[in-house]
């Protein structure tokens, strides 16, 4: 069977992929691999929103501060920075290939707030953002001539040659079971996460650190796996999470609560967060989840 070669192969079809995918030139061929169906991942699933200084009476110097306080010490200054100077031309690209963010009677971007932010700054479309954010793109890369999106396929290693190795593409299982070598110029890995290792998660099934692994064999350095994408509060169906709830909520003003058993059984819900942190519910996700915890 002949071997399918590209120029750019891009491993993982959920928001990185399409975005890398929608930013390369139009002359080079790209083929977006995705393990599942391609709305499967996580980034269809995101609900709240996306953070973007757009709003006078904000700034990027109190976006930055306000990162660098929920990151506890952990994050790069100067990459905060960076990235954070980015967000708004991010959203005016998002809004340019069709994604229907929630509008205020203005016209403009409705703007609400989540844990760890000091102002309203989110943008959002109702509270399925990840959805309406990844069916806009998703529709943007099928009506592209040159990019072949590849459902219910996946890649099972990088290949590689030389020494130090260089990248020439990747082994990939088909939909039929059969195994294939796929050679490309450029191969991107954009897999997404590892939830799936822990017992409860949000993450979608197909997060299971699969791009990580092939690095990692392929001879790459891996750093900070301690870092973990996570949403503290999730809907629990027999015991096990059921999808997320979204930070929105918080943000608008609603409060966690424990239920609490008196000794007639009757059950009491109180609130817990004040007792944890100053900005109780608006705190950010670590310290939410260990107050939950």
């Amino acid at each position: 069977m002949t071997q399918p070669c590209t120029d750019v192969l891009i491993i993982g079809a959920g928001l990185a992929g399409m975005a890398a995918a929608l930013s390369l030139p139009p002359h080079l061929r790209v083929a977006l691999l995705s393990k599942g169906a391609a709305e499967e991942c996580a980034s269809a699933w995101a609900q709240g929103g996306i953070a973007a200084v757009l709003d006078a009476q904000d700034s990027i110097d109190e976006h930055a501060a306000d990162t660098l306080v929920a990151g506890a010490g952990q994050c790069d200054a100067q990459a905060v920075r960076a990235i954070l100077a980015q967000a708004p031309a991010a959203i005016d690209w998002l809004v340019a290939h069709g994604v229907p963010f929630t509008r205020d009677d203005t016209g403009g971007l409705h703007l609400t707030r989540e844990g760890g932010h000091g102002r309203r700054r989110i943008v959002h479309a109702a509270d399925c953002t990840g959805q309406a954010v990844h069916a806009a793109l998703l529709r943007a890369c099928r009506e592209r001539a040159n990019i072949d999106l590849h459902e219910h396929t996946s890649a099972l290693d990088l290949l590689t040659v030389g020494q130090p190795a260089h990248c020439t593409g990747a082994l990939v299982r088909l939909p039929d079971g059969r195994q294939q070598r796929w050679h490309a110029a450029h191969t991107v890995l954009a897999t997404g996460g590892l939830g799936q290792v822990y017992p409860a998660t949000t993450n979608p099934a197909t997060a299971t650190g699969d791009g990580v692994a092939m690095a990692w064999r392929a001879g790459c350095r891996v750093g900070d796996l301690e870092f973990m994408q996570f949403h503290p509060t999730a809907l629990q169906v027999d015991g096990r999470a059921a999808g997320l709830v979204s930070e929105a909520l918080r943000g608008e003003g609603a409060h966690l609560k424990l239920p609490l058993k008196d000794a007639d059984d009757n059950i009491t819900a109180v609130r817990f967060m004040p007792e944890h942190d100053p900005r109780a519910e608006l705190a950010p996700r670590d310290i939410v989840a260990r107050a939950i915890d």
